[in-house]
């Protein structure tokens, strides 16, 4: 289970795998200047709601991972996320989709 941190006060625990695919997307926005908004659903423990935050690249932002080892990226789920952060909605989870056969997983991080 990894860790996002966002200016110091959000914090959310994700799997390593959804963190990695989070990091590319969040990075290749911030990188271009733009700012979005990122929303995630609460876990039951703490009210199972919705919490967004306004991700701009002047916040602080840092990704903690539990495993030593990155995991394996599939381009179709990058590509997947990058659609809804650039939605009027801003970047939400969704499902992992299975890699195209010109698209197999790669590591796009190195």
């Amino acid at each position: 289970m990894g860790r996002f941190h966002y200016d110091n006060h959000t914090k959310i625990e994700l799997e390593d795998r959804v963190l990695s695919h989070l990091q590319v997307v969040i990075g290749n926005k911030l990188r271009r200047g733009e700012a979005f908004f990122f929303t995630w659903k609460e876990d039951i423990s703490v009210g199972d709601g919705r919490y967004s935050v306004w991700i701009h690249p002047e916040g602080d932002l840092s990704f903690r991972y539990f495993g030593s080892r990155r995991p394996s990226l599939n381009r179709a789920w990058i590509e997947a996320l990058a659609i809804t952060a650039n939605s009027p909605g801003g970047l939400y989870i969704v499902p992992e989709p299975a890699p195209s056969a010109e698209a197999a997983e790669t590591d796009v991080l190195d």
